[in-house]
């Protein structure tokens, strides 16, 4: 079975910056889309963003609005999310997902996932 092992939430202030990183195990990462979902309290689950298995194309939900790239190191099994000018409603458990398709927003759709990552952004 395949782990997502995720590293890299925390505490900002609105407009600073974080790195989220997601290491998976097994040889077959390069095969794979990866991406990220968030969950605020009392809230759905929302995409936010994937990438295709060679890095070479990206998918992000609206309100990234450039705000977040999404990249990956195949050598290293990792892919990064960096989020940059955070804001308030960003705040959320951020989950590292493996998949098929970096297109699809769907969470049924991506077959693995990490353990989630607290993103707090304070006013």
């Amino acid at each position: 079975q395949v782990q997502l092992v995720q590293s890299g939430g925390g505490l900002v202030q609105a407009g600073g910056s974080l790195r989220l990183s997601c290491a998976a195990s097994g040889r077959s990462f390069g095969s794979y889309a990866m991406g990220w979902f968030r969950q605020a309290t009392g809230q759905e689950r929302d995409f936010v963003a994937a990438i295709t298995s060679s890095g070479g194309n990206t998918n992000y939900a609206d309100f990234v609005q450039g705000r977040f790239t999404n990249s990956r190191d195949n050598a290293k099994n990792t892919i990064y999310l960096q989020m940059n000018r955070l804001k308030p409603e960003d705040s959320a458990v951020y989950y590292c997902v493996r998949g098929w398709d970096y297109r699809t927003s769907i969470g049924s759709r991506y077959d693995y996932w990490g353990q989630g990552t607290q993103v707090t952004v304070s006013s």
